[in-house]
């Protein structure tokens, strides 16, 4: 499991993260304004959804010449937004790119605070949360005093008010639900290897990695493992060297240096991975069985 702790710096939107391997990563945390664009990109599809199919089911019924279309073409609206409102954001998080539409073109994604893979139950409870803190806060602001009491609605926006404004009250701008389901949004900039490690000329030759050992990590580890090997901090590379040597069955040999063997593993894996796109795989990380 992956620790993580605040940042050390003053920028109050950085968290470090220390990964199983001993790495202290910095992520950056999502502003709230940015999570609220998103949040309307969203919406703004779902609702275009909505009307795109309300239109054309419209159009279908009074070809056939139905009467009393208005009626169907409103039950099929409440019908797409049920299932809209209820599966868009989860359909979407569970996806390789853990995040909306709206998500992915803001920068942002959705990852487990642990530093684990995102499971379809947290992806689960932190949308079910969303209930309480968007569908029923619109309601109540939107609600007529004539079929509610006006005591009763301005509860309810009350009691709605706590969940909606819960990010402006802790430290990491969570919403509820990502409080209860362990998750938080992040800023997911575009990942680009840095140059070539491999102009070091390690020698790799001696280390005959199989297949089945370089298929164990991905993109994002051969990422932490080329910063390790930028910083060549000695208890760094010790223990990401154990961690991988175990990981993969390796036995050490006499004499090998922990950098010798994490170079000749970084430029394996870099070689597989890139051979490995070439026909359009693409590995993530180790949680990735693609």
């Amino acid at each position: 499991m992956a620790s993580i702790a605040l940042n050390r710096d003053n920028d109050p939107g950085i968290r470090s993260l220390v990964t199983p391997e001993g790495v202290d990563l910095r992520v950056r945390l999502a502003p709230v304004s940015e999570r609220g664009v998103a949040l309307l990109i969203d919406l703004a599809i779902i609702v275009g959804s909505l009307i795109a199919i309300t239109l054309a089911i419209g159009a279908l019924l009074t070809q056939l010449k139905f009467a009393e279309t208005w009626p169907a073409a409103q039950i099929v609206w409440m019908l797409g937004f049920f299932l809209l409102r209820n599966f868009y954001f989860t359909i979407f998080e569970c996806g390789r790119r853990s995040a909306t539409p709206g998500k992915r073109l803001i920068g942002l994604r959705v990852v487990a605070r642990d530093g684990a893979a995102l499971t379809a139950d947290a992806v689960v409870a932190r949308n079910a949360m969303r209930e309480l803190e968007l569908y029923l806060p619109l309601y109540f602001l939107f609600a007529r005093g004539e079929s509610i009491e006006a005591w009763i609605i301005l509860a309810g926006i009350v009691w709605c008010g706590i969940f909606v404004l819960f990010p402006f009250f802790n430290r990491d701008r969570l919403r509820a639900g990502d409080f209860i389901a362990g998750t938080w949004v992040l800023k997911a900039p575009k990942q680009i290897l840095l140059v070539d490690l491999t102009t070091e000329k390690p020698a790799d030759a001696e280390y005959a990695f199989q297949p089945a050992q370089l298929d164990v990590y991905g993109v994002k580890e051969l990422q932490v493992l080329e910063q390790v090997l930028r910083t060549a901090e000695p208890e760094a590379m010790l223990a990401v060297a154990d961690q991988i040597r175990a990981k993969i069955g390796w036995k050490t040999r006499p004499s090998e240096s922990d950098r010798a063997f994490l170079s000749a593993y970084y430029a394996s894996l870099r070689r597989r991975l890139e051979q490995r796109l070439l026909f359009g795989k693409r590995k993530r990380d180790k949680h990735d069985l693609s």
